[in-house]
């Protein structure tokens, strides 16, 4: 009986298959675990390269693009292993890299989500934007990561190595989870498409009592971007769009207006700065973002009684102010 599923969400995704699948299942094996490709109705020939190299791996096919978070609610509930890891098809795993997240996953029954070390595979000695050693939210709700704060990303150095730390979030690019917990939280949130869907996910984990941490025993190598790069307008629409959607879900009501009253004027501030760069498109994204935040809030109309978000690690730091005003780089 299989403990441990490990899914690679792919739509037309040939390339990266061809670059990272091979790693994956030569490291991915054991009594323990599967790997599993879940389809997101690729219309390139993703899935009949698989079944020429791999026939080995089980394929879920989905039958059309249903992006990152309904593409993995609709792939774990295919499945019936007590644990799963979602896992980016453009991360290069390392030998053994999901033994000790299983390991601490089983030791520790209120741990609900892990997620490895994020190494960056174009620089392998520095973290990786997305995640690096751990997710953390700030006192705005603006996300950071031990080892990286926004765009300034810091070496490897053994600084963040030690026993699990328990953080604020753990990265999609590489995220063990409790497939009961998972589902019975109805799994990351389809609305948001893509973009900060684990963060919410890791909120509401941590709002139900579970925890949420980083190993740094175990590493992964993320290449990044591969769907969309760090300045595209798309990109920038999701990230601000979700993060205050993450707010207000997740803030109970002595606390939610104030915040997004305050996220409000940060991100106007944001908005000025890519007026004054000229970058009109990711300025556009801001205000789109905001519009669009205000129709969609309207579908959640239940939060948390307590303010757990304000317990979080690393939610006392001005993370804002320390990185553009007193131009810290973590």
């Amino acid at each position: 009986m299989k403990e441990l599923s490990v899914i690679i969400l792919n739509w037309n995704g040939l390339s990266l298959l061809e670059r990272f699948l091979p790693a994956a299942v030569r490291y991915t094996n054991g009594a323990e675990v599967e790997l599993i490709v879940a389809d997101n109705g690729s219309t390139d020939s993703s899935v009949s390269w698989i079944h020429e190299h791999f026939p080995e791996i089980r394929v879920i096919e989905l039958g059309k693009n249903y992006g990152f978070a309904e593409g993995y609610n609709r792939a774990i509930a295919q499945t019936d292993t007590e644990f799963t890891v979602l896992l980016n098809s453009d991360v290069e795993v390392t030998e053994g890299w999901w033994q000790p997240l299983l390991s601490f996953m089983r030791s520790e029954p209120q741990a609900g989500a892990c997620q490895p070390k994020i190494k960056s595979l174009r620089q392998p000695e520095y973290f990786e934007y997305a995640g690096a050693a751990g997710g953390l939210l700030d006192r705005l709700g603006y996300p950071y990561c031990r080892g990286r704060l926004f765009e300034s990303v810091e070496k490897d150095n053994g600084q963040y190595d030690g026993p699990p730390a328990r953080v604020a979030w753990a990265s999609g690019a590489a995220l063990m989870v409790r497939t009961s917990l998972y589902r019975s939280l109805g799994g990351l949130d389809a609305d948001f498409f893509a973009h900060m869907e684990e963060i919410d996910l890791c909120c509401r984990m941590q709002a139900a009592g579970y925890g949420v941490y980083a190993l740094t025993d175990c590493e992964v190598f993320h290449l990044g971007g591969a769907s969309l790069n760090y300045g595209d307008a798309r990109k920038t629409y999701l990230n601000f769009r979700n993060n205050l959607l993450l707010l207000h879900k997740n803030l109970p009501d002595g606390r939610r207006g104030r915040m997004l009253l305050w996220r409000r004027l940060a991100d106007t501030l944001a908005f000025g700065a890519f007026l004054a760069k000229a970058d009109w498109a990711r300025a556009r994204a801001v205000l789109k973002a905001h519009n669009d935040f205000r129709t969609m809030r309207r579908r959640y109309t239940e939060h948390p009684k307590s303010d757990f978000m304000a317990s979080l690690p690393g939610a006392r730091r001005w993370a804002v102010w320390d990185r553009y005003v007193r131009r810290m780089t973590h």
